[in-house]
């Protein structure tokens, strides 16, 4: 059985993007985005549930999230979460409605959350390169035990190089259109 796998290797670049992309989304851009919830975990029925488990999150304009909770019981706990999450929003509670509205951003903010999205990026392109070494490894372990030979070794040594550009690639588009979007430009 051979120790290289194209497909498993490209599955885990895709996984780093897909990472990537997740952790973006959670970052602010100082305009409405139901993703920027993600993260909030509540505390009720005695466990820590996802927010969208428990609520309705919407943004019915650019600058305000809307969350409709279920449960009663459940309004001043959503509440807290949002409240501790750290995301500099401060919920405003009317019944089982709570509006978030989303604060404009100040400059220096700004550029920190650009960092953070450059750092999420850099993370996301050491996993990619991790990946393209295991793949050369298996391909090394593979020549050597006889199961390829030196030609084939050097073409899927492109292969691997070639997902990997491809992947870094797209990366750094996310990134950079993320840094945009933050910075406002």
């Amino acid at each position: 059985m051979p120790a290289y796998n194209k497909d498993d290797l490209q599955r885990r670049m895709t996984g780093a993007v897909e990472a990537l992309k997740h952790d973006l989304s959670g970052l602010r851009t100082g305009r409405a985005n139901v993703g920027l919830l993600d993260p909030v975990t509540v505390e009720v029925y005695g466990s820590n549930m996802p927010l969208n488990q428990v609520a309705t999150v919407s943004a019915p304009e650019p600058r305000l999230l809307s969350v409709q909770v279920w449960d009663k019981s459940n309004v001043t706990p959503v509440e807290k979460a949002i409240r501790s999450a750290g995301l500099g929003i401060n919920p405003i509670t009317d019944g089982q409605n709570i509006r978030l509205p989303i604060p404009d951003l100040t400059e220096e903010r700004r550029k920190e959350l650009a960092k953070l999205a450059g750092q999420y990026a850099e993370k996301a392109r050491i996993a990619v390169r991790n990946v393209r070494r295991d793949g050369m490894d298996a391909l090394k372990t593979d020549e050597n035990k006889k199961e390829i030979g030196e030609d084939e070794r050097k073409r899927s040594e492109g292969e691997v190089q070639k997902m990997t550009d491809a992947t870094i690639a797209e990366i750094d588009s996310a990134a950079t259109a993320k840094e945009k979007e933050i910075l406002g430009k």
